[in-house]
């Protein structure tokens, strides 16, 4: 019995185990069933992986990045982990914004800190921490960017794109240094700038690479850069465009392209009807908010050249400046300011049906063009420094003309035409033209205070120069001074006003105004005319009424000369002296051609002669006591007198007056000494003469229809059918001819067959 009680207890016992085994088998089943799975074993090569990661790097205190990743994967023994559904923010240093780099999936080395990523990465800079950016962001899109975690720094090879504010761009291969806000496009760079305000226009910037500057808000553009804006291209050698920012009217900050400097830059601003080109080996380029070229200056081998339908315009300077209207949303050239060996060239261009005129170069150290409204042709230039203006010849028959002088103005009319020219202290020099030269015409030159200049706006050519203060002309031989001149272009004629005066080699006048032909070298002197006349060193030339060594003076109201001065008249009170000779009329005409001299109108001469006093059969001369002066006038209204036979023809009534011997006649005829000077030999009377010798205090009175007087012999001929002598003492004699010696009182008395001599003698005479 207790054998088998204890069995049973053992049994029992065993039950209860039994049923606790079960009890635990079960519960653990059910345990196992709710425990979560038992995760898989990591493969060899990989250290820890993590989903939703995230890691965060502080440096004093200061997070420099922070990194998350929707996968995480550690590579083993690599210091390498890889990254999918990347976000990496890269913060400032004053934890206000951080620089968000994004990508599908990249590598993240622990050694070195590069965070890299083959495929697309996006880098958005700028982020602020809390609230809205206050501008659009610049943003970068490329591939194989490799990211410093620690600096912050970002670089490419690979073709990337930007977008920014004011528009978007390309390159191939970027770099960003968050360090120094620069951002650098490698190589290939476009970008597109989309200007902010009304007028704005798109423009494309282009380079071999660029580098942002975001702290100096600068675009380095280098080796070169080009800037195209709808017609205006503007390109050079390491161009650094400036940008500065301003607040729009929702209040948030923008930038706007406003200056570009260059090296060795140059552009075009072309247009249908005009073309602007310049050049300078240093350019700066200023813009107005929309993004128009408000100013461009070049330093250095400057040059602009500004081309219409009509012109070509060049200005080439050590420094120019340029303004530009901007009104109508374009760069519309409005003035050139040119400094330092300043050269203006304006040339004009072939057109049909219209002549072109002289090609203009305008000189100086400063000068300014101001152009008219549409910047395509000029409405002035002016100097602020001494200048020279030459018009170069387009045509054979434009001369070659040069001016120089202070303060210039050139002001323009349409089609880029001179429509006026002044300077101050001016002188010019015209050179003849090809043609002129086979005329022996010579170079000329002018200078004066004041000188204004008037162009036809047709033709474009001179049509005036009007000169003022100290006028003074030089040609060859020919000079000409006065206070005031003008020159009619056209005609080729100078009016020379105020004290006025002329001269060459044969001699000189003098005036209150003098009219003078260039071409020609004939001239009208008007208002108190005096000139002065060279005896000719040729006696065969010229007139020798009025003879010797002096020169030949004349004054009258009026002069007009002729023929190279050789044919020569004078108006108005005319009077011509030699010494004490002179000739009065109211006009006197000579022709050294011809060897003529005319005078009419109250005409008088007044000759004197020395008589000779050779030895006779040139025998030794005793001395001898000078002889007087014989004095010979004559008056009538009309005188002719010619060199060949040397003869002087008086008509219309003449009274000639000699030694006390007078005669009266209708024509006179004066035959002047064959020895070249102003002697009486004879003169021979017609129609109704009259002769009165009051010689030797006795009057004697001839009359007849012809005399003959011979100054040599003394000898007087009285000849007519009513010949007659008649002396103060009541003697009287008649005849067919009478000759009478004044000298001796002699008187021979010739009848004629049909009419005898009548002689009447009173013997009461004493």
């Amino acid at each position: 019995m207790r054998r088998g009680a204890r069995w049973l207890l053992l049994l029992a016992i065993a039950a209860i185990l039994g049923s606790v085994v079960v009890a635990y088998r079960a519960k653990k089943r059910e345990m196992r069933a709710l425990a979560p799975a038992r995760p898989q074993p990591l493969p060899p090569a990989m250290t820890s992986s993590a989903a939703n990661w995230s890691h965060t790097q502080m440096v004093s205190n200061h997070v420099t990045y922070y990194i998350e990743a929707n996968d995480f994967r550690e590579q083993k023994d690599s210091g390498r982990a890889d990254l999918k559904g990347v976000k990496l923010k890269l913060m400032n240093r004053d934890d206000t914004a951080y620089d968000l780099v994004t990508s599908d999936a990249a590598t993240l080395t622990t050694a070195d800190n590069r965070f890299c990523s083959e495929g697309d990465v996006l880098i958005t800079l700028g982020e602020p921490v809390t609230g809205a950016p206050a501008h659009a962001l610049v943003s970068i899109k490329s591939s194989g960017i490799c990211v410093d975690s620690v600096t912050g720094k970002a670089d490419t090879d690979r073709p990337s794109t930007f977008t920014f504010q004011n528009g978007n761009g390309k390159a191939t291969g970027a770099a960003y240094d968050p360090g120094t806000g620069e951002l650098i496009m490698k190589s290939g760079v476009e970008v597109d700038w989309k200007g902010q305000g009304p007028n704005a226009k798109p423009m494309k910037i282009e380079s071999g690479s660029l580098t942002y500057h975001e702290a100096d808000s600068q675009i380095w553009l280098q080796p070169w850069g080009r800037l195209t804006r709808a017609n205006t291209v503007v390109e050079g050698q390491d161009a650094i465009v400036q940008l500065q920012e301003f607040l729009s009217e929702d209040g948030k900050g923008q930038f706007v392209l406003h200056q570009v400097d260059a090296k060795m830059a140059h552009g075009t601003d072309a247009y249908p009807n005009r073309k602007l080109q310049y050049a300078a080996d240093a350019m700066t380029v200023v813009f107005d908010d929309d993004g128009v070229v408000q100013t461009l200056t070049g330093r250095s081998h400057a040059q602009v050249t500004s081309a219409s339908d009509t012109a070509e315009t060049t200005v080439k300077a050590d420094n120019v400046e340029m303004d530009f209207s901007t009104e109508s949303g374009d760069s519309v050239l409005d003035r050139v300011a040119a400094t330092g060996n300043a050269v203006l060239t304006s040339k004009p261009l072939p057109a049909p049906g219209r002549a072109p005129a002289e090609t203009h170069a305008l000189s100086a150290q400063i000068l300014e063009m101001k152009m008219r409204a549409g910047g395509k042709e000029i409405a002035s230039v002016v100097t602020h420094s001494p200048g020279t203006l030459e018009f170069s010849p387009n045509l054979p028959e434009q001369r070659h003309r040069t001016i120089t002088g202070n303060d210039m103005v050139i002001a323009y009319g349409p089609q880029n035409r001179i429509e006026s020219f002044r300077s101050t202290n001016a002188t010019t020099r015209t050179d003849p033209t090809a043609e002129e030269r086979k005329r022996n015409r010579k170079t000329s030159t002018t200078a004066s205070r004041e000188l204004q200049a008037k162009f036809d706006p047709k033709t474009g050519k001179v049509a005036s120069i009007e000169q003022t203060g100290d006028f003074a002309y030089d040609e060859d031989d020919r000079h000409a001074r006065a206070a005031k001149a003008t020159l009619d272009s056209g005609n080729d004629v100078i009016l020379l006003q105020t004290a006025a005066r002329m001269w060459d080699s044969t001699g000189s006048t003098s005036a209150g105004r003098i009219r003078m032909d260039e071409n020609t070298g004939d001239f009208t002197a008007e208002e108190g005319v005096v000139s002065s006349h060279m005896p000719d060193q040729d006696p065969n030339k010229g007139s020798q009424m009025l003879s010797g060594s002096d020169p030949v003076q004349a004054r009258a109201r009026k002069m007009v000369s002729t023929n190279h001065n050789r044919s020569i008249h004078y108006e108005g009170d005319a009077v011509m002296w030699q010494g004490a000779n002179r000739i009065l009329a109211d006009a006197i005409d000579v022709d050294r051609e011809k060897r003529m001299l005319t005078a009419n109108g109250n005409v008088t001469t007044d000759l004197w002669e020395q008589p000779k006093t050779d030895p006779p059969n040139g025998a030794q001369a005793a001395p001898q006591k000078p002889a007087s002066a014989v004095r010979t006038v004559a008056h009538a209204p009309h005188l002719v007198y010619t060199d060949e036979n040397r003869l002087a023809v008086y008509t219309g009534g003449v009274d000639l007056a000699r030694a006390g011997l007078w005669v009266k006649s209708t024509e006179l005829r004066a035959y002047l000494a064959s020895g070249g000077d102003s002697r009486l030999d004879k003169a021979f009377a017609e129609g109704a003469v009259q002769i009165v010798d009051s010689a030797g205090g006795h009057t004697r009175t001839g009359t007849g229809n012809h005399s003959e007087y011979y100054a040599i012999e003394k000898k007087v001929i009285l000849r007519g059918s009513n010949a007659k002598l008649v002396d103060s003492g009541g003697n009287a004699s008649e005849g067919a001819e009478l000759t009478y010696y004044p000298d001796d009182d002699r008187l021979l008395v010739n009848g004629a067959p049909k009419s005898p001599v009548k002689t009447r003698l009173n013997h009461g005479r004493k």
